[in-house]
């Protein structure tokens, strides 16, 4: 394990530090950063992402991704842990925890209804998850969220509120806008990734390329990863010094919410027999969000001030810590699960 690896909770802690304290210190660096975006989010964070996801999905062995689309046990559960259970309970945590704050509320709704495809990557592979499962569940979420991303949003801030006789909220975002975050932030470090397999392999052989490149591009992804901390970080830290006590509200729920939804799927994961790298990949993907998308479209509809998109905001800044924590309980875990088929079997 290399000394970054070794130390990860540290560093990430460290960049986190960094991030507050250049984006309070450094008078007009969050604007600075934010002035230019893709698809709403600042450039930094979108290289940041992109740098981060590249290693892992050049990882993948894509050979072996049919043994993953054939497991229902797998993509059932994670179907329904996604698009049914997930958004249900972050509607009922944002209701519970934040009645009198509804932008806020609508800020972790519109997060609860963006389903992961980018960080979720790196917390999988941390965890010694499923490479080539993450990799389809990930493409499945992308699918699933082109299709179903403003539909269940009129239905969890408008219709939903409505029967129930709460306050309503309209959500105004388009199919292409979440296309075009989803080819960007998925899209283009998938092509790279299975890209860079196939023709390494081709020219060098399967030997060569894991014992060779993979050990020197995939230090990259965690450098991505922090480098997006600080920026993330940087960008909201005056906001967050500042307004402690909205940050705390925004955290609570999204603590349970995290908690509860890696809990439950790694619990149900093991109840319909999955291994442990398989369970872990159903957990993460089931706990973490598609925090890129979600700013974007608070920002798009609501603002880049308004009390949505600090909510946005402060969900990747709750997620990094939280994930990095289940992460060592997901390690930690491995001694109550079966050993694994060859096909679950991880690969450094």
């Amino acid at each position: 394990m290399s000394f970054v690896d070794r130390f990860l909770a540290v560093w990430i802690l460290v960049a986190m530090g960094a991030g507050l304290g250049l984006g309070r210190l450094v008078p007009g660096l969050g604007d600075a950063l934010a002035k230019v975006t893709v698809t709403g989010v600042s450039l930094p964070i979108a290289l940041g992402l992109l740098v981060m996801m590249y290693p892992v999905l050049a990882k993948v062995r894509y050979d072996r991704v049919g043994t993953v689309t054939r497991d229902r046990r797998l993509l059932l559960p994670s179907l329904l842990l996604n698009w049914i259970v997930g958004p249900a309970l972050m509607f009922a945590l944002a209701w519970l925890l934040l009645p009198d704050l509804p932008e806020y509320r609508t800020g972790l709704i519109i997060v609860g209804l963006a389903r992961c495809i980018a960080m979720v990557i790196i917390w999988n592979d941390l965890a010694c998850g499923d490479r080539e499962a993450a990799a389809v569940l990930v493409a499945l979420n992308s699918v699933f969220q082109v299709l179903a991303f403003a539909g269940l949003g009129w239905f969890y801030l408008s219709v939903l509120p409505g029967w129930l006789g709460l306050e309503q909220t309209v959500l105004d975002v388009s199919v292409w806008e979440i296309a075009r975050s989803v080819l960007i932030f998925l899209g283009i470090p998938l092509l790279a990734g299975f890209l860079t397999r196939r023709l390494g392999e081709r020219a060098r052989g399967r030997t060569w390329y894991e014992s060779k490149l993979i050990p020197r591009i995939g230090p990259f992804a965690l450098y991505g990863l922090l480098f997006t901390i600080v920026v993330l970080f940087a960008l909201q830290g005056d906001a967050i010094t500042s307004r402690p006590l909205d940050v705390a509200r925004i955290a609570l729920p999204l603590l349970v919410y995290f908690a509860v939804m890696w809990t439950g799927s790694m619990a149900l994961g093991r109840l319909v027999g999955l291994d442990h790298p398989r369970a872990t990949t159903l957990a993460f993907t089931a706990a973490g969000n598609n925090f890129e998308l979600a700013i974007a479209v608070a920002i798009a509809t609501f603002g880049a001030s308004s009390g949505q998109a600090l909510a946005g905001v402060v969900g990747p800044l709750i997620e990094v810590p939280v994930l990095i924590g289940l992460v060592h309980v997901a390690l930690a875990a491995r001694r109550f699960f079966p050993a694994g088929t060859p096909e679950g079997t991880v690969r450094d």
